[in-house]
């Protein structure tokens, strides 16, 4: 099992039948007003969404890790790469993706979860492009190229879209 580190984070698969924690932070309607139409998840939603995870980490050999506290243990989201097959428009593409409980947005959160991930993912693939970002964290990333399979390339730019 792939588990990355950082000084406050831990990165790690998800646990299929603890949907909770995250069932928490897809209730939060201030988290969820920036995904999709802004509706909120209940914790059925919430645990097909993490099957979905795993089945992308076993049929891509990546995907979106659960970030956990270190020092507490505690869920604060998820985190990680994927293919944005709900955005069929920018395929083939390598989404960078993240979602967080709101007791978890802060300066230095994203920056040091992005180094994590970007660091360890440039150990098993390479990202060749990466579209234009949003957000401010977004350009802190130590994203460079590393030889992704040429099938996996955008065929233009996207925001956060890799």
């Amino acid at each position: 099992m792939v588990i990355l580190e950082t000084p406050r984070l831990a990165l790690r698969r998800w646990r299929v039948d603890a949907p909770g924690p995250m069932a928490a932070v897809n209730a939060d309607q201030e988290v969820m007003r920036w995904i999709g139409d802004g509706s909120v998840r209940d914790e059925q939603q919430t645990h097909r969404g993490i099957e979905a995870m795993e089945r992308e980490w076993d049929r891509q050999g990546f995907g979106l890790f659960a970030v956990e506290i270190r020092s507490t243990g505690e869920l604060a989201g998820f985190t990680g790469l994927s293919i944005p097959d709900f955005m069929p428009e920018v395929l083939p593409a390598v989404e960078v993706g993240w979602r967080l409980g709101r007791a978890h947005w802060g300066p230095g959160r994203r920056a040091t979860r992005s180094r994590g991930r970007s660091s360890t993912a440039s150990q098993f693939f390479t990202l060749s492009t990466c579209g234009t970002a949003s957000g401010p964290s977004i350009h802190s990333l130590p994203l460079r190229s590393f030889g992704w399979p040429s099938h996996y390339r955008p065929s233009g730019g996207r925001a956060s879209i890799c």
